[in-house]
């Protein structure tokens, strides 16, 4: 990783970047008391900046202690012992019960030097673009759901890209980035397919996928799985009060459809787990007992939390997909 990184689309001042660039070496031990600093002509010449503008930075981190000069020689590390300033901008989609075990599980396990300020964009492309505008060059580490928006990639590389992270879903255009997030197309295959001996009892599997902040890739993974196996199927924005032809599978995203679907199979006196099935997605205390339990396909959200303190903590650019599982249960 190169010592010193300058993003030009930034708002943050060069020198400021400088300088923090410099901590950031500092504290990840990238370098260590005495180490000669990159001189101020190779700065100069390698991001097309003044003399000035690298010797302010050079000025201010000697007056603070950080680093001393030598005539003729040029600037070298003095003290290793300083705090940090960490600041941390936490950008979610919106606060749920999941992402609130996932944020709780972040909060408890990053380092306690760590200020960590959370905002919500709510799927809007505008709250997102503001908000990412305002942040930049105020956070040493930014970490940012992108969920299934369009055209948050080129908001997001505005940012630096040694310090950003990507939360709970990826893309094409971000691949580059770390991250911790979730493969939903292969999440929905190998659920499906792990629990193949329940699902062939069933005729027809439906997927309820309202589509606006779903990721597609759930419906890909399903259609994937049904074909392969050889399963009649449909997929369907909304329920509202269909009817439930028997031996029907739905698989569904939204809690307020899974509601819908119950009490229209209430209504038609249907038994759950015999006369139809359910998988819902994303775990809950309450769908542990709903119904005498409700199969969910779930990442762990706790752990997702945990593992992106300890890559924030250690400073890691790892791209890891975090792991997700069919818990079968009385509606399957």
């Amino acid at each position: 990783m190169k010592l010193i990184t300058i993003n030009a689309q930034s708002n943050q001042p060069k020198y400021k970047q400088i300088i923090g660039s410099i901590e950031s070496a500092i504290a990840e031990k990238r370098l260590r008391r005495d180490e000669r600093l990159p001189s101020v002509n190779k700065l100069c010449l390698e991001f097309s900046i003044s003399r000035d503008t690298v010797l302010l930075a050079y000025d201010e981190l000697k007056k603070r202690g950080i680093i001393y000069a030598v005539l003729g020689k040029g600037y070298f590390v003095k003290s290793v012992e300083f705090t940090l300033e960490q600041r941390v901008f936490l950008l979610f989609d919106e606060l749920n019960s999941f992402k609130e075990v996932l944020y709780n599980a972040f909060i408890e396990n990053v380092n306690k030097n760590f200020q960590v300020d959370i905002f919500f964009h709510h799927f809007n492309l505008e709250m997102f673009k503001k908000l990412i505008a305002e942040s930049k060059g105020n956070y040493s580490k930014y970490i940012i759901m992108p969920t299934n928006l369009e055209g948050t990639a080129e908001y997001i590389k505005s940012l630096p890209a040694n310090a950003t992270y990507m939360l709970d879903q990826t893309n094409d255009r971000l691949l580059d980035y770390p991250s911790v997030h979730q493969d939903f197309a292969a999440d929905m295959y190998d659920a499906l397919a792990s629990g193949s001996s329940q699902v062939k009892k069933y005729d027809q599997l439906i997927l309820i996928f309202p589509g606006h902040k779903e990721p597609y890739g759930m419906v890909t993974g399903f259609q994937k799985f049904c074909n392969e196996y050889h399963f009649a199927h449909s997929v369907i924005p909304t329920f509202e009060s269909n009817a439930i032809e028997k031996n029907s599978l739905f698989i569904i995203v939204n809690d307020d459809h899974l509601v819908q679907v119950i009490e229209q199979a209430k209504k038609q006196k249907l038994t759950l787990g015999k006369d139809y099935g359910i998988i819902s997605y994303n775990d809950t205390s309450l769908k542990k007992v709903v119904e005498n339990g409700i199969t969910t396909i779930s990442t762990d959200f706790k752990a997702m939390g945990e593992i992106l303190a300890n890559m924030i903590n250690t400073h890691s650019n790892q791209q890891v997909k975090n792991e997700s599982h069919l818990i079968i249960r009385n509606s399957l």
